[in-house]
């Protein structure tokens, strides 16, 4: 009896071992770009279930451990905090992705978007089109989701406003393709930590009043929905220029 509960909680801790090398797999293979995107999202996603599933078993052989002895508890442990760790991230993920609209392309001033000009011949055949015909109600589908991306208004002027964005999109960690401070443009590439996926930003520095406007757009190259990565690295931008210009709110 005891050694087939050791077996249990042995095969919760494999599978979610299994689930765990096939996430790393997946992830590897799209930062070195070893396959097509999709598939590297279907071994992330499959790696998590699989993770689960392991937890699950784990949790099982836990139980029926404890209560009746001891044999196999620390492979159960193993296999429960491996599995977790290998299925909460994505599944937060996949939680967070369904409760936003399925866009990827994001900007503070949806009547007259910050265009892209220098980052268009790095994006690639296959990525995803700048011109926002699609889907066809974008802009309604962002406001409804994000409301409070909204234009930045500061009072400094436009020059001092343009550098203080320049340097804090720097500071972002974001590699810098243009800047134009006669027109008020930056071009630059933002790329996630773990899957190396590449973001495009364009940043616009306007004169508005006695003071500037600053308007931001960011745009994944592949994929249909962003899960909110746009938006979320356009708040965070527009957080850290405030604190720079020292603007409240």
């Amino acid at each position: 009896m005891n050694g087939e509960k050791s077996r249990l909680a042995a095969w919760g801790l494999r599978i979610a071992i299994l689930g765990l090398v096939i996430l790393a797999l997946g992830i590897l293979a799209q930062r070195f770009e070893l396959v097509h995107f999709r598939l590297a999202l279907m071994g992330l996603a499959g790696g998590a279930a699989i993770g689960l599933i392991g937890a699950v078993i784990s949790a099982i052989a836990l139980v029926i451990s404890l209560v009746s002895s001891r044999s196999g508890v620390r492979s159960a442990i193993a296999g429960l905090v491996i599995g977790l760790l290998v299925a909460a991230p994505v599944g937060q993920a996949m939680i967070a992705g369904s409760k936003v609209p399925a866009i990827h392309d994001i900007t503070t001033d949806l009547a007259n978007p910050p265009a892209f000009d220098a980052v268009t011949a790095l994006r690639g055949e296959d990525a995803n089109p700048l011109d926002r015909a699609e889907p066809a109600d974008l802009a309604e589908l962002q406001q409804q989701a994000y409301p409070d991306l909204k234009t930045l208004e500061v009072s400094e002027q436009p020059g001092k406003a343009y550098e203080a964005a320049l340097e804090t999109a720097r500071e972002m960690g974001w590699e810098i393709v243009s800047s134009n401070p006669e027109a008020g443009l930056i071009e630059a590439t933002a790329t996630t930590r773990i899957m190396n996926f590449k973001d495009d930003v364009a940043i616009r520095v306007s004169e508005s009043g006695e003071g500037a406007a600053v308007d931001v757009r960011s745009v994944s190259r592949v994929g249909i929905s962003d899960m909110g990565a746009n938006a979320n690295r356009i708040r965070t931008y527009l957080y850290a220029l405030r604190a720079k210009l020292g603007v409240e709110g």
